[in-house]
């Protein structure tokens, strides 16, 4: 096998897993299968709480680690299994612990490869990239924020740019707090969905009240960045 190969084998794997989940398991991942055994996962967390943490956190971290499909699902189920706490801080810790798989076999595989190439290549793609890696932090956490970013862009796109692992790891942590929070408590009141027969609302998310605070923290956290720019323009 040559090295070429074998630096591509960690998004090989990412990329057959999301196929092979979004056939084989798009009707596992859902709520309705969530509706159907929501008595079983109850009585279950009444008998081995402990259990039901750890196989929470597991099984949640290797859905996004391999971008599997259903992970709000994932954080609907924390909600309704553990309430708003502690279901929002497990929530939290397995979605970015399975961002960070995601970015570190990004960066084994072909990560270190494109962000060498278009620092070497020059041009708009390499001024890009050197701005996110100076102003990682605050780029990195306006990109959590605003909710039409798809997640998986947001764990790849920064392996690729040559983003730290640091900074990674902490604006990831940090800026799904808000949308965790958001969905998390949407799961908790599922219990009630249920009893009624409904689908839970999960456009929530881009209500006004929910989106403008939301859009409000993504710009607060790009001003250093904006200022930054304006700066080096003036002088």
């Amino acid at each position: 096998m040559t090295q070429s190969l074998r630096k591509r084998i960690p998004l090989i794997l990412i990329v057959l897993s999301f196929a092979a989940g979004a056939i084989f398991l798009r009707g596992h991942l859902s709520f309705e299968a969530l509706a159907q055994n929501r008595q079983s996962l109850l009585d279950y967390r009444d008998a081995h709480y402990a259990l039901t943490v750890l196989y929470f956190l597991l099984t949640y971290t290797v859905i996004v680690a391999l971008s599997l499909p259903g992970s709000t699902i994932a954080t609907l189920t924390g909600g309704f299994l553990f309430g708003l706490m502690p279901g929002a801080a497990l929530n939290v810790l397995a979605a970015g612990s399975g961002a960070v798989l995601v970015y570190l076999a990004a960066r084994a595989g072909l990560g270190a490869e494109v962000s060498a190439r278009i620092s070497a290549g020059g041009g708009a793609a390499a001024r890009l990239q050197s701005g996110l890696q100076r102003n990682a932090w605050s780029a990195l956490l306006t990109m959590r924020l605003i909710p039409a970013i798809p997640f998986f862009m947001c764990n790849l796109l920064p392996a690729f740019a040559g983003v730290r692992l640091l900074p990674f790891a902490v604006t990831t942590y940090l800026g799904i707090i808000p949308g965790a929070l958001v969905f998390t408590s949407v799961g908790a009141g599922l219990g009630e969905v249920f009893a009624k027969g409904g689908t839970p609302d999960l456009g929530i998310i881009f209500a006004p009240g929910v989106l403008f605070p939301l859009l409000g923290l993504a710009a607060l956290s790009a001003l250093p960045t904006i200022v930054g720019a304006y700066r080096r323009k003036e002088s």
